[in-house]
């Protein structure tokens, strides 16, 4: 037992020359004095933060501030007890080797407490950046997406400070950094896939062709509302409620329409034909007249009536009309083919088919 106390004496104090214990005493009250100190000082500069911090917050017109500094001040207070620790540990005449790892653990410590309140800071612009932005339809993040940016974030925080620490410690970087460069490039070559489509998806969330709800075409004709945007792929619920699961990478590299942006108003048509002895200029203002008469019809843009071409067999005529709801656009058709129909009768506007005339000619058929 004596012997390992002996040894123990020995790591943590190098060879005293007086060999006293008043002098061991003194080192150990002072070290202590200092982590009073420095503890008294971390509540201090807390409760100084707290009062006057929220003074200087008040002026300013958002609460990113005031977020930031109510998730800052309890790691301000540690970063302040890890100082007093550090210079209360050099404070004592301890062996140089115990310096050393104790020096080490407390850098170790510092570096994480510094980071980690860089990366609450940035969660806390994060949450901020999207309540603020939601309200106005734009965001450069959207909050589906918010949890891998700061993962991506919190990897490059981690990968930062480790970098830090080793150098501290006189490890080699380089070698660390060639290490993870060739472990990369295998991941890379092993999911280039993956990587495709997780690339695709921060594109779509940096350029924003279309928001969760949006109404969209596909290049293959297909009609959905966006229902998520994930880091793969992307959920698009369809007209016929078919859950669409498309690879990120397809939508970056084909057309996709809009239906919903910049606004929801959507286009209908209806082409129709009348016979050659109509009067066009009456049969347009029958089709406005109906069109316009629709409850779902915005009067702005009105509606618009156009004689297109002569067909073979009618004058073919054009219908133009807008709705803001793009789920309506065939009741809306639906009404205004059944009005045209309804009133043209009432009218005595014709709507011909196709005929063909064979008009044949006597002539006197001659034996070969």
């Amino acid at each position: 037992m004596n012997n390992a106390f002996n040894m123990l004496t020995q790591f943590l104090k190098p060879q005293a020359t007086d060999g006293t214990v008043m002098i061991w005493a003194k080192e150990i009250l002072v070290a202590l004095i200092i982590i009073a100190i420095f503890l008294f000082l971390s509540r201090l500069v807390s409760k100084i933060l707290l009062r006057w911090g929220k003074r200087v917050t008040f002026f300013t017109k958002t609460e990113l501030d005031d977020r930031i500094l109510k998730r800052s001040i309890p790691h301000i207070s540690r970063i302040l007890n890890a100082t007093g620790l550090y210079l209360a540990i050099h404070s004592l005449s301890l062996h140089e080797k115990a310096i050393t790892v104790l020096s080490g653990i407390l850098y170790v410590l510092l570096v994480m407490i510094i980071f980690n309140l860089i990366y609450h800071a940035f969660d806390e612009f994060m949450q901020w950046y999207i309540s603020s932005r939601s309200d106005d339809g734009f965001v450069l993040v959207s909050k589906h997406m918010a949890p891998v940016a700061a993962k991506l974030v919190m990897l490059l925080l981690i990968g930062t400070a480790l970098v830090i620490i080793f150098k501290h410690f006189n490890y080699d970087i380089f070698s660390l950094v060639t290490a993870l460069g060739i472990g990369s490039l295998a991941v890379g070559m092993a999911a280039k896939d993956t990587l495709a489509h997780m690339i695709s998806g921060f594109t779509l969330m940096l350029d924003r062709p279309f928001q969760i709800g949006d109404r969209v075409k596909l290049s293959n004709g297909q009609i959905g509302d966006v229902m998520d945007i994930g880091l793969r792929s992307t959920k698009i619920l369809g007209i016929d409620s078919t859950m669409m699961i498309i690879p990120n990478s397809d939508l970056c590299n084909s057309a996709v329409v809009n239906l919903a942006r910049p606004s929801s108003m959507i286009q209908g048509k209806v082409n129709i034909g009348v016979a050659y002895d109509s009067d066009i200029e009456a049969v347009k203002r029958v089709l406005i007249q109906i069109a316009s008469a629709d409850e779902e019809v915005v009067a702005e843009p009105p509606p618009v009536a156009l004689f297109t071409s002569f067909g073979d067999h009618a004058l073919d005529l054009l219908l133009l009309f807008w709705i803001n709801n793009p789920l309506l656009v065939g009741v809306v058709t639906d009404r205004i083919n059944s009005a045209i129909l309804r009133r043209f009768r009432e009218e005595g506007i014709g709507i011909p088919y196709p005929t063909r005339t064979v008009i044949m000619e006597k002539g006197t058929i001659k034996d070969a």
